[in-house]
């Protein structure tokens, strides 16, 4: 019986809506499939994700080893050596802090980079992940799994763009220019592994839902998209339709609420503890008006009408309009066209098709979570624990 746990990477604990509800996805299914196999979840906050993730997993174990190894690289080093110092560390130790989660690294049975967009230009000194994830497989043989990931900006020059994920037992991206750049799967993003669980537990109260990000704006965009959404509140909203606004990122999401506190009470303010614990309000019945990719896509497969609007070009106007694609209904505003925003008339069909993207989800997930466990192919476990406590007492 192979009792090695599993390892996920994943941007989690900071804490922003999106990140924590792909990770607890998984989380989720892991428990449903796998409660007596121990569960490593490795990002960048790991005291606020054992908050955020307490109770998922039976046997949830939670570090920040990789995601401390790019970090303290990156503060030293150009972004393009980050890779070479963190593989280096994974395979010889010497950081000498952490080195027991390095050699924890050495028992995983796999390791899964998690969807999002944290490995790309904005951040390219997260490939260091990327190159950890292969060291230990160097090592190990363990299994290496990316998913629902969102690439663009490219991290790496087009000449090395199909060597990103080299020695990658499954990789899979959630937008079409991902796909392109890298030659790969073009697939979904990773919160559909657990939308559809999300939507059925939702009261999906009727409304006007807000949420404008200050973060990651390109310049002086944060001031035309709050005055765009002040616009069409303004014109939507009406003695018996409430306006809410809902927080995804503590701290990032209150300047615009600020700004828009004239129209939208303050008890009609959402802080994401509240949205954590009770689950996002989606619904039918609503129009949203948001900046934030993962409200986009639970609120539109929930069959809400919405406005997108993209801050970063080249960056958020992809993860958008990767949800338009799909059906999502939404008017996606990068600011370029100008012009008044308009909410569109009918919801989109990401509802009508959420069942089947659901499913789609859960097939990848099972093809990377067996239930029958494939063959082993490392080194004697022992050899290696022999091995990495020796390099600690040099």
């Amino acid at each position: 019986m192979d009792n090695r746990p599993y390892y996920l990477v994943a941007t989690a604990g900071n804490p922003n809506y999106g990140d924590e509800f792909i990770t607890a996805c998984w989380l989720r299914y892991l428990a449903e499939r796998f409660p007596e196999t121990a569960v490593w979840v490795d990002c960048p906050q790991p005291g606020t994700a054992a908050l955020l993730f307490e109770g998922l997993h039976p046997k949830l174990r939670i570090t920040n080893t990789l995601w401390r190894a790019v970090s303290e690289a990156a503060a030293e080093l150009p972004a393009e050596d980050v890779g070479q110092r963190v593989a280096d560390l994974v395979t010889n130790l010497g950081s000498p802090a952490y080195d027991l989660g390095l050699v924890k690294l050495r028992e995983a049975r796999s390791l899964h980079l998690l969807g999002g967009g944290y490995v790309n230009a904005v951040w390219p000194h997260h490939t260091g992940l990327i190159a950890g994830m292969r060291a230990v497989q160097s090592l190990t043989g363990a299994r290496l799994y990316a998913t629902g990931q969102g690439l663009m900006p490219f991290a790496v020059p087009a000449e090395r763009a199909s060597r990103l994920f080299e020695g990658f037992d499954y990789v899979s991206v959630r937008d079409e220019e991902s796909a392109v750049a890298l030659s790969a799967k073009l697939g979904l993003d990773d919160a559909f592994l657990g939308v559809g669980a999300e939507v059925a537990r939702s009261a999906g109260r009727e409304g006007i839902f807000v949420c404008i990000q200050a973060d990651m704006n390109d310049e002086g965009r944060f001031q035309e998209v709050v005055a765009s959404a002040r616009s069409l509140i303004e014109e939507l909203a009406d003695d018996e339709t409430p306006v809410y606004y809902v927080e995804a990122i503590p701290g990032a999401d209150h300047p615009a609420y600020a700004l828009l506190a004239d129209l939208i009470p303050q008890e009609n303010f959402l802080p994401f503890a509240q949205v954590w614990q009770e689950g996002l309000p989606i619904g039918p019945r609503q129009q949203w008006i948001t900046t934030r990719f993962h409200f986009h896509l639970l609120a539109a497969a929930a069959g809400a009408r919405g406005v997108a609007l993209s801050v970063k070009a080249g960056y958020y106007d992809i993860k958008h309009g990767s949800l338009a694609a799909i059906g999502s209904g939404w008017a996606v505003d990068s600011g370029r066209a100008g012009g008044r925003l308009a909410m569109p008339e009918a919801a989109g069909s990401l509802q009508l098709t959420l069942a089947n993207r659901v499913e789609q989800k859960r097939a990848e997930a099972g093809q990377l979570y067996p239930a029958g466990r494939p063959a082993e192919r490392r080194p004697a476990l022992h050899s290696l624990r022999r091995k990495a406590f020796s390099a600690l007492t040099r």
